[in-house]
């Protein structure tokens, strides 16, 4: 009788141990998922930095070379003599203050500004993830732990 007893006690104890090892690793793999959606958003935000500064230069470029061709067709049409020379020194300078104001076919200087724009919110956007992210990760870990406390 004390045989069985002992036994069933023992597979009780085997099973209990299993039961706790099943949930720390639960845990464990819970915290590692969770430092992982950490890694994910910091590698985000380390991307984005140049890509961003990239963006900013080449509309800061678009944007410059567009104003020194107004500025050089200006000084060509008020440099005209007649109105013949005056006109055809006009046009490309209405096609780039045209092109400069957002009403040309290119990237306008509206369109750039709204890309900066948009650009210059994403490292808010990530760092928001970032928080929730570690966020998470916080409220894990003392899940974890307290989870560890009630089974010992």
């Amino acid at each position: 009788m004390t045989l069985i007893v002992t036994g069933v006690l023992a597979f009780v104890a085997i099973v209990v141990l299993i039961g706790m090892y099943n949930s720390l690793v639960q845990l464990r793999v819970r915290s590692e998922s969770a430092w992982s959606d950490v890694d994910v958003q910091l590698k985000r935000r380390h991307d984005l930095i140049p890509n961003l500064v990239e963006s900013v230069k080449g509309y800061a470029t678009h944007e410059k070379s567009t104003f020194e061709d107004i500025a050089r067709y200006r000084s060509m049409a008020m440099q005209a003599d007649n109105p013949t020379d005056a006109a055809r020194a006009e046009k490309p300078a209405h096609r780039g203050a045209t092109r400069a104001a957002g009403g040309g076919g290119e990237l306008s200087a509206i369109a750039g500004v709204g890309a900066v724009h948009r650009a210059a919110g994403l490292p808010q956007s990530i760092e928001d993830s970032l928080q929730n992210a570690r966020r998470y990760t916080t409220r894990s870990s003392a899940i974890s732990i307290r989870g560890f406390n009630r089974s010992r």
